[in-house]
């Protein structure tokens, strides 16, 4: 019941947005284990099957690197350190105008998925991600990892 009722609310609140045209700010974090592979979430809506890079909304007058933190701790409860910007990126799927700031990290503590936006956490070396993992996720690890150039769109 919970789910259903929050892939609706997502679904319904991207419709609202690409109506009006909302303008929203967004963070992804590419957060590394120390053994050098990367954290990936599948959230309990939307695409529900593919694997993404943690991240979320940045809150009215919030600062990105802040917003980066925050939706680590509540998504994953883990902190991050050592971090850095990556690049800031445009998004204009699903009708919808994102800016999105990606940010490269290391993360503290043990990933403990919310299991409310969050259903699934794991670690994927850099060079065996899943199917799954979604297209977006495998452009910005390729760039991280320096197998593509830094695209401006998302």
């Amino acid at each position: 019941m919970k789910k259903r009722w929050l892939d609706r609310a997502y679904r319904f609140r991207r419709r609202v947005q690409a109506l009006v045209g909302w303008r929203t700010r967004g963070v992804k974090v590419a957060a590394f284990h120390q053994s050098g592979e990367v954290l990936l979430v599948r959230h309990r809506y939307g695409d529900t099957a593919a694997f993404m890079l943690p991240g979320g909304g940045v809150k009215w007058r919030e600062d990105p690197l802040d917003a980066a933190a925050r939706e680590i701790r509540e998504e994953i409860g883990c902190g991050i350190t050592g971090v850095t910007i990556v690049g800031t990126y445009l998004a204009a799927g699903e009708g919808r105008r994102d800016t999105v700031h990606l940010y490269r990290a290391m993360l503290v503590g043990t990933p403990m998925p919310d299991r409310v936006e969050i259903a699934e956490a794991a670690f994927f070396a850099l060079d065996r991600l899943l199917a799954t993992a979604s297209p977006a996720t495998r452009r910005r690890l390729d760039e991280i990892a320096g197998r593509a150039p830094i695209d401006a769109a998302w």
